[in-house]
């Protein structure tokens, strides 16, 4: 059975979720399985060449065949950003997730090739900026999200931005499962993106096991902010760097000492599965994460779960 939203019918996908674009993790493997199971995957271009990025472009398409669902998030401080643009041109990818910059000047040449452009939004006067200047959907992420986050929580961000908003919404931050998905429908978004949630699945096969072992054991006072001060803040789990970092962060320790501290830290996380000197980018919703499962089943449950709290959700009333 598939659901029937703004962002379902947008992607042609059966129900409204999208795997978050996770740096050196999120590849065409991760995105095709995704897609079997109903959803919209993306593959991450951060970390990754433009040609690494084409590569993972080519596995989704053998996997999935052509006409189906994926997108490729297009970091705007990559120093590759336009040769990883030229590449999802090329490719005709089917849409983009833009965040770390101004999306604008990207909608008219993604447009021209075809692609649905899906900007990440911190605040609502953006929002309003983009769906006017063309848009296709938002993605709302709050500070409880993991990786490179904003300052306001979702619900605020939701609070703030929905009534103004009439093309498809979609709610990110701390969302992990079914619970979290019925209240972002129920208060008005179109669907979800979920990226802590699916660093668990089999598929995501690029993420260390060693970093898949923390975020099992973590609890929920283990999810820190990094570099709050320096308005550049990266969310995820606590350790040894964590520690050092904002020791010499509250301590007044300037920047050049800050990002030679934070240098390469997340490859050596994910990829390298050092869990005390990298860093392990997660949310805040870490509790109920606790076993290593497909991506199928993780969607099964997810879904299941949603339609179990929406059908429940008449009873307070």
């Amino acid at each position: 059975m598939s659901w029937n939203t703004k962002l379902t019918k947008l992607l042609s996908i059966d129900y409204p979720i999208i795997q978050g674009a996770m740096a050196y993790i999120s590849d065409g493997v991760l995105a095709a399985a995704m897609n079997h199971a109903g959803c919209a995957g993306v593959i991450g271009s951060g970390g990754f060449s433009a040609d690494e990025v084409r590569d993972s472009i080519r596995t989704a398409k053998d996997i999935l065949g052509n006409g189906k669902c994926y997108g490729v998030n297009l970091m705007l401080q990559a120093p590759n950003v336009d040769d990883v643009a030229q590449v999802i041109c090329d490719e005709k990818v089917p849409f983009v997730t833009i965040g770390a910059g101004n999306p604008l000047p990207w909608f008219e040449p993604l447009h021209h090739a075809g692609i649905k452009c899906i900007p990440v939004v911190p605040n609502a006067k953006l929002a309003k900026r983009v769906q006017d200047a063309g848009a296709d959907a938002i993605i709302v992420e709050g500070m409880e999200a993991g990786g490179h986050d904003g300052k306001v929580t979702l619900m605020a961000l939701l609070e703030n931005i929905l009534p103004d908003i009439e093309i498809p919404l979609v709610a990110a931050g701390g969302i992990v499962d079914g619970r979290g998905v019925a209240a972002s429908l129920i208060m008005g978004a179109s669907g979800v993106q979920m990226g802590t949630r699916f660093l668990l699945a089999e598929e995501c096969h690029l993420l260390h096991p060693n970093a898949k072992q923390a975020i099992i054991n973590a609890n929920d006072t283990d999810s820190v902010v990094c570099g709050f001060t320096t308005g550049d803040s990266v969310r995820g789990l606590r350790n040894k760097f964590s520690d050092k970092y904002l020791q010499e962060e509250y301590s007044g320790a300037p920047l050049s000492t800050l990002t030679a501290l934070s240098r390469g830290t997340n490859r050596k996380g994910a990829i390298e599965g050092d869990t005390e000197n990298g860093f392990i980018l997660a949310g805040m919703s870490l509790t109920h994460l606790t076993k290593i499962q497909p991506v199928q089943e993780i969607v099964e449950d997810i879904v299941s779960e949603t339609e179990r709290c929406l059908a429940n959700a008449s009873r307070v009333i």
